[in-house]
């Protein structure tokens, strides 16, 4: 008989955790998954496929109580085997409400130091105090996010495993892939949520000081900061394009000469794994994260220096044969390191780990 696997996230936007969520579940048919998420935003539609969707269709984390209770009732009625949470307000919730007999996984995404939410006190109180309440099997996306997440709240680690994101290489093929010709425009993407910590102002500021009329950024995402940046693209006539969210970023990534990203904190990016993928060479802020992930297969630049990142943004536009083997090399770790095969292998030796010590 199957076992049932509780998977909680707080929305199903296409942000990197829920994509990752998303990829797995598919591959996980030795299991009944019910994916759980806070508050009824279900982006990905039929791409969605597990044994049961629910919403808890909350309004306000001020119900915070109304969670855990229907938490709670969703773990009895559906006789779940094991709960595994996303982001900080689902493990919370889960760690209240989740029975002591029932395993409890939680995935920690970001540097929790830098993120904006655990500058909160209230956010790292309620993180130390329901950790401890119940010690929940912690999986780190990268050593930089595991080490942070103990190191910061100042916890005791109990069981805790490092397991990196993933890019799924089937929808990133590159066998016959062919870059499209711009018409002499050196085009420039970024993806992620327009939030403070993608940190897309530093970008627009840059691109400020930028004399070039061939070069153009477009960023694929959505989040509260869209109308801030918008106004100021708007302000500074600056090459910058918001493209909005999209479901097809893999059809989308040929049309560029090159990735960047200003983010002044990551746990593990799963962009930058799929521009690695499609062979995009990289340009990224100089973070532990990003080095961890990319290491020599990136070119960093200071977030401290807007003249360092112009620069060598010059550079990788002049020398296209240091953005071809910088792609290259992008690829080949991809491949070597970071495959859904390779993480869904390693997260069901986890599962099994966890169910055989319950």
């Amino acid at each position: 008989m199957k076992k049932t696997i509780l998977h909680f996230i707080y929305r199903l936007g296409r942000g990197g955790a829920e994509t990752m969520l998303v990829r797995v579940v598919q591959e996980l048919s030795e299991y009944n998954n019910i994916i759980v998420e806070m508050y009824g935003d279900n982006a990905f539609g039929k791409e969605l496929l597990c044994d049961k969707y629910i919403s808890m269709n909350l309004r306000s984390t001020f119900l915070l109580p109304l969670a855990i209770k229907k938490l709670r009732r969703i773990i009895i009625e559906h006789n779940v085997d094991m709960v595994h949470t996303h982001l900080f307000w689902p493990t919370a919730i889960a760690r209240i409400a989740t029975p002591t007999k029932i395993p409890l996984v939680t995935t920690i995404h970001t540097s929790v130091s830098a993120a904006l939410d655990y500058k909160l006190w209230r956010i790292r109180v309620i993180d130390r105090i329901t950790y401890r309440l119940r010690k929940s099997i912690i999986i780190g996306v990268s050593k930089t996010a595991l080490k942070d997440y103990f190191t910061f709240l100042n916890l005791k680690p109990s069981r805790s495993y490092l397991l990196n994101t993933f890019v799924d290489v089937n929808r990133f093929d590159v066998q016959n892939l062919k870059r499209i010709d711009n018409a002499g425009k050196f085009l420039i993407v970024s993806v992620g949520a327009l939030r403070a910590g993608k940190n897309y102002e530093y970008l627009v500021k840059a691109f400020e000081q930028l004399n070039f009329t061939n070069v153009e950024l477009h960023i694929y995402g959505a989040g509260p900061l869209g109308e801030k940046l918008m106004q100021m693209i708007e302000k500074s006539k600056v090459p910058v394009i918001l493209k909005g969210e999209v479901s097809n970023i893999n059809e989308l990534l040929p049309l560029y000469d090159l990735y960047i990203s200003a983010s002044a904190f990551e746990g593990f990016s799963l962009a930058i794994l799929e521009a690695m993928a499609m062979k995009l060479p990289l340009l990224l802020s100089d973070i532990p994260s990003f080095r961890e992930q990319c290491e020599e297969t990136a070119l960093y630049f200071s977030l401290n220096n807007k003249n360092d990142f112009i620069d060598k943004l010059i550079a990788f536009m002049n020398e296209p044969g240091m953005r071809n083997d910088i792609s290259q090399k992008g690829h080949e770790r991809v491949l070597r390191y970071f495959t859904l095969p390779d993480h869904v292998t390693e997260l069901r030796r986890i599962y099994k780990q966890t169910f055989s010590d319950a």
